[in-house]
């Protein structure tokens, strides 16, 4: 353990590479990342158990980074240290301080903000839109718990993302699971981007937060290292997470940037030699020479995990039947929710990474049944769904497969955090239950109808392999597909999102149906026009084609269950018909602008879409609530017919 002056020192030169690195990009945020400067010194140096060369053991200790702007300080650390970058192990580098003036460059590993899918394997997850790293670390934390692994999880916070509501959900959601090993610090600068914070993030007023919310609290200066080595000394704790309140400077060790705002803004070359001079200063004359901490490397650990893809399960009748909707399956008609919550269930007995979360709606969601049978593995996250994604996103950092559950509805809440899961790649499943507006009664508080559109949009980017999207969405009509179609997500690499639906409905496949990715299934022969629907207007749409058959309209029924889908198999279908009427129980700019993508390749078909076109209020009943819409059957027939008379 070096002495006080000696770890200022180091700061201050580390502290030289920040300017310098934000000065070369010609942008970025060295204020910000000069107040970090002796905490990130402490943490990587002396604190955590890493070793530089392996940001990819499960047993090493992480630091998460939610002031995400301040990156360049753990920048300047990680490449005095020579740790390793790049994407795959086999290959990886060291990082150097030479290598830090290709910050923000194309090509560079030193993204703007921290991404590890861009080579930056330090970070567990992409962070820098503000308030979601203590989710993150929370659920690195229940991950190491899992794996019986030592690890220990710090999150840098800042003090105007503080008025987050998210850093609050998971200063509860730390506490309600116990977790010791967490430790978050609040950079207390006092500054904002505009302006100075409120008064309710100042450090008496967040010590005082996170007392209140149960955690042990140590208010210490920043940028005093005698101060900042004691505050971690007996971290971690027996019964409370740490919470250390760090006032600091923005601005640390160089004057300049300490008179007016210079949040977010770099140095002018010709002001680094009076920059580092400044922070020679702040050495007091120690050379850094005299600082001869390294990190200690944690033991190894062995954890348990199974490919998904090599295990086999028991199909649905006998799941069904284990799990308590025997009766149900055998009466021909159940929920695609119902059929969902059985497949994670027959899943965690074969998958030991495997785990679920909910926002305090698993008996909607039917993950109660895995909660049942696996209930170490499930995770309460109460109504808190922006908490809920990013605690899944440190879950699948740390190796784990984690679903994440609420209505589709309330997922929106989260989208921002769903984003920078997919920013991540993080291999995070997402199930929005009572999808669409066949709930009806509830009204439109609760339905998800703009949900495929958000969803869909990750379908027209790649990920990292370039023919995966970035994210898959599923949209099973029957129990059987979804089913299948949890088992399918299990076994992708990467973000998936499925609808599942609140009514019983009838089972149109059987357990020798396949489904796959980019899979369609087609219904009747007909040749007049293809109805292309997905999830629970499958049904409604079949009611449509018997009366379209009783008038001598002959259809294809296209069961669109995968987004992105087969263009070449989809365009065959319209072939066939010539005229695609897509049917939606959702708002514009889903199924429908799919299908219409596809049907401009090569000799175009006409295309008309048939989806929510106003607000949705309560209705008794499922079909009122499809009349109301304009989406009924009846609707559905009636705008086929038009589609077939007109001549245009």
């Amino acid at each position: 353990m070096s002495d006080a002056k000696a770890l200022t020192a180091k700061a201050a030169e580390l502290g030289k590479l920040a300017v310098r690195m934000t000065t070369a990009a010609g942008s970025g945020h060295p204020s910000s990342a000069l107040s970090l400067a002796h905490l990130v010194t402490h943490l990587m140096y002396e604190k955590m158990r890493y070793d530089p060369a392996d940001p990819w053991s499960l047993a090493a200790d992480r630091l998460v980074l939610s002031e995400g702007h301040a990156v360049p300080m753990v920048y300047a650390a990680y490449a005095d240290l020579g740790g390793a970058i790049g994407r795959d192990p086999a290959r990886a580098r060291p990082l150097t301080p030479d290598d830090v003036d290709t910050l923000r460059e194309n090509a560079s590993e030193l993204d703007g903000h921290p991404n590890p899918a861009e080579g930056f394997p330090f970070f567990d997850a992409a962070t820098g839109s503000l308030g979601m790293g203590l989710s993150v670390a929370a659920g690195l934390a229940l991950a190491a718990r899992l794996d019986n692994g030592p690890r220990q999880v710090y999150c840098l916070i800042g003090d105007g993302e503080a008025r987050e509501g998210q850093i609050w959900e998971a200063f509860d959601f730390v506490v309600d699971h116990g977790l010791t090993t967490v430790c978050a610090i609040l950079n207390a600068n006092g500054e904002g981007q505009a302006a100075d914070v409120s008064a309710q993030q100042s450090a008496e007023a967040l010590a005082a937060k996170a007392r209140a919310f149960g955690w042990d609290v140590v208010e210490i200066d920043g940028h005093d290292p005698a101060a900042v080595k004691q505050a971690l000394e007996d971290f971690p704790r027996p019964d409370k997470p740490l919470a250390i309140v760090a006032r600091t400077i923005k601005g640390w060790g160089v004057d300049g940037l300490q008179n007016g705002n210079w949040h977010g803004k770099p140095l002018p070359k010709s002001e680094l030699d009076t920059a580092y001079a400044s922070l020679d200063r702040a050495k007091a004359g120690v050379d850094t020479e005299t600082f001869a901490a390294k990190p200690t490397a944690p033991a190894s650990l062995t954890v348990e995990r199974r490919d998904p893809r090599e295990v086999e399960w028991d199909g649905l009748a006998a799941a069904a039947h284990e799990y308590g909707l025997g009766g149900a399956f055998d009466k021909g008609k159940l929920a695609t929710r119902r059929a969902y919550g059985v497949a994670l269930a027959e899943a965690g007995k074969h998958v030991p990474q495997l785990v679920v979360l909910d926002g305090d709606v698993s008996n909607s969601t039917f993950t109660n049944i895995f909660a049942k049978a696996h209930s170490t593995r499930f995770f309460e996250c109460k109504i808190a769904e922006q908490n809920m994604v990013s605690t899944a996103a440190g879950f699948a950092a740390a190796g784990f497969i984690p679903f994440a559950n609420s209505f589709g509805k309330f997922l929106a809440r989260a989208y921002d955090q769903i984003e920078l899961a997919a920013i991540s790649r993080a291999n995070v499943k997402l199930v929005g239950s009572h999808s669409g507006i066949s709930l009806a009664a509830d009204g439109p508080s609760q339905m998800s109808v703009a949900d495929v559109a958000f969803f869909r949009s990750f379908a027209t980017a790649r990920a990292d392999d370039r023919e995966s999207p970035v994210c898959w969405t599923f949209q099973p009509a029957d129990a059987f597909a979804a089913y299948a179609c949890t088992r399918q997500m299990l076994a992708l690499r990467g973000m998936c999102y499925m609808r599942t639906h609140r009514p019983d409905v009838p089972m149109i496949y059987d357990a020798e149906t396949t489904f796959e990715p980019r899979g369609l299934h087609t219904h009747g022969t007909g040749t007049d026009l293809a109805i292309i629907t997905a999830g629970f207007m499958v049904h409604v749409a079949r009611e449509a084609m018997a009366l379209l058959e009783k008038q001598g309209i002959r259809a294809t029924l296209v069961d669109l269950y995968c987004l992105p889908t087969d263009a070449a198999r989809l365009r065959e279908v319209m072939a066939r018909t010539g005229r695609a009427l897509v049917v939606e129980d959702n708002y514009g700019g889903g199924l429908a602008a799919e299908v219409a993508g596809i049907a401009t390749m090569g000799n175009p078909f006409r295309v008309s879409a048939l989806h929510v076109t106003r607000i949705p209020k309560s209705a008794r009943s499922e079909e009122a609530i499809l009349e109301q819409c304009g989406v009924g059957a009846r609707q559905i027939a009636d705008h086929a017919r038009s589609l077939l008379a007109s001549t245009v």
